[in-house]
């Protein structure tokens, strides 16, 4: 009778019906994330193979929502996702929650390991305005965040990107993603994008195939370019001389955007391109080395 009890409490606390892992064992076959060993700015790829094709896939992790999509046989689920750049080491819990065709549910867990990234700081030069801005300015750059909240608010509900990110330009990066930024002796940011050395003029391309959900002029990010991939994730290209797409456009992959320029907070011409997951900053670098399936 005490044993029963203990049981019935370590099930409650865990919070999952106590046939969980009775069925699990049953409906799901794998659980597996690309690449295996995650740190802080990773981004990665959740794949999830079924014994048979449930109805729907939710999951949860690092206090975000996880939006799967199913591949053409419904088999195996797929969702990318990441880890913001200041995420904090340690291990994280995936939670999957799956309908099955005959309505019933079923769970599964998995502890994500999440190893720190080694990020330098730098020293930049800006215009002072860029540090600190007056009153008028202020008012601009609180209008730009409205903006920018509403362009993130909102997301196609599937996929709109197909297979593998690609490199904006051919022009090389630098290491800059993650560093500690310090502008004219005061500690700014973090550095929550990828820097590419090009001249002004340079063509920049879309990483990806998506919709354009900004394309404007903004005081940091000068003249820049929003691209929704669908499922909260989406690509960002800042500093541009000149912008060549406009809001709610189409654009297919490696399609011309822009060309890369100097505008905004800059020491220079450059592209500045960063990838975002719900909020969630991620290392483009590695995302481009991600093998992504084909999207339905």
């Amino acid at each position: 009778m005490r044993i029963d009890r203990v049981l019935l409490l370590m099930v409650a606390l865990l919070g999952m019906p106590f046939f969980n892992s009775a069925q699990e064992s049953g409906a799901f076959k794998s659980i597996a994330w690309t690449p295996s060993q995650l740190a802080s700015g990773s981004p990665c790829l959740f794949t999830v193979q079924f014994q048979t094709p449930p109805a729907s896939l939710k999951g949860e992790w690092l206090g975000r929502e996880v939006e799967f999509f199913p591949s053409s046989e419904k088999k195996v689920w797929y969702a990318l996702a990441g880890a913001d750049v200041e995420t904090d080491p340690g291990s994280y819990i995936l939670a999957l929650h799956a309908t099955m065709p005959d309505g019933h549910a079923v769970s599964a867990t998995r502890e994500i390991r999440i190893e720190p990234s080694h990020y330098r700081q730098v020293e930049l030069h800006v215009p002072e305005k860029f540090v600190a801005p007056d009153a008028e300015t202020r008012k601009r750059i609180a209008a730009d965040k409205e903006v920018k909240d509403r362009v993130f608010a909102q997301s196609a509900s599937m996929p709109l990107w197909d297979g593998d990110f690609r490199p904006p330009l051919k022009s090389p990066a630098t290491d800059s993603f993650g560093t500690r930024r310090v502008f004219n002796g005061k500690l700014a940011s973090v550095h929550k994008g990828l820097d590419y050395r090009a001249a002004s003029g340079t063509p920049v391309y879309a990483a990806n195939s998506g919709r354009v959900v900004l394309a404007r002029a903004l005081f940091y990010e000068g003249n820049c370019v929003v691209i929704d991939h669908g499922q909260q994730f989406t690509t960002i290209y800042m500093h541009l001389s000149k912008i060549q797409v406009t809001e709610g456009q189409k654009v297919a992959a490696h399609q011309l955007l822009g060309l890369s320029g100097g505008t905004g907070r800059a020491t220079g011409p450059h592209l500045h391109m960063a990838a975002r997951w719900q909020g969630a900053y991620l290392d483009p670098t590695l995302l481009f080395k991600l093998n992504l399936p084909a999207t339905p």
